[in-house]
C-alpha cells in the first residue's frame, strides 16, 4: 500500500518543489510589498491589510503547506487527504473573514476586480482543494491534478494580488509626487 502511495505522489515532486519554493520566496517578497506600504504617506490603517495584503501571504503559505503536506511520506493517501481538507476547509471560512474585512475597511473602495481576485477566486481555489482532498483516497490522479491546479490558482492569484499593491502604490506615489511638484 506504501509504495502505491509513494508512486502516486512520487510523481509529483518536481511539481511540489517548483510551487513551494515559490510561494515561500513569493511571501518574503509580499513582506517588501508590506513595507512600501508603511513608507506611504497617505492614512492608511491595518484594516486594509488585514483585508488586501494579509490574505496574499495566507495564498502563498496556503500554496507552500499543500507542496509541504503532498511531500510528506504518507502511509495511506486518505491521510494526506485529511490534512488537506482542513486546509480547504480552513481556507474556506478564511475566504468569509476576508470579506468581512473588506467590506469594514474604509481606507479604498473594492472595485469587482478585487471581489473576483480577492475573494472569488480564493474560495473556488479552497473548496476545489476541500473537494480533491475528500476525492483523494478514491480517485487518486484526479484529485492530485485538481491539488495541483489549486496550489497554482493560489500562487497566480497572490502574485495578482502583490502586483496590483505594488502598481497602486506606484500610483498613489507618482500623484503624491505631481502633487508637491504643483505646489510653489
Amino acid at each position: 500500500m506504501q509504495d502505491a502511495v509513494a508512486a502516486s505522489l512520487g510523481h509529483w515532486e518536481s511539481f511540489y518543489v517548483i510551487v513551494g519554493s515559490s510561494g515561500a520566496a513569493l511571501t518574503g517578497l509580499q513582506f517588501v510589498v508590506v513595507a512600501l506600504m508603511a513608507e506611504l504617506h497617505t492614512r492608511r490603517t491595518t484594516r486594509e491589510i488585514d483585508a488586501f495584503a494579509t490574505p496574499t501571504i495566507v495564498h502563498f503559505c496556503a500554496a507552500l503547506l499543500v507542496a509541504a503536506v503532498l511531500s510528506a511520506p504518507w502511509h495511506a493517501l486518505s491521510s494526506a487527504g485529511l490534512v488537506l481538507g482542513a486546509c480547504g476547509a480552513a481556507g474556506v471560512g478564511y475566504t468569509a473573514i476576508v470579506i468581512r474585512r473588506a467590506r469594514r475597511q474604509t481606507g479604498y473602495r473594492p472595485v469587482l476586480e478585487d471581489w473576483v481576485w480577492h475573494v472569488v477566486l480564493p474560495f473556488v481555489a479552497y473548496a476545489t482543494l476541500l473537494s480533491a482532498a475528500l476525492a483523494l483516497a478514491r480517485h487518486a490522479t484526479a484529485a492530485l491534478f485538481a491539488i495541483g491546479a489549486t496550489s497554482l490558482l493560489l500562487l497566480f492569484i497572490g502574485i495578482h494580488n502583490a502586483w496590483d499593491t505594488v502598481t497602486y502604490i506606484a500610483v498613489d506615489r507618482m500623484g503624491a509626487g505631481q502633487e508637491n511638484e504643483d505646489r510653489p
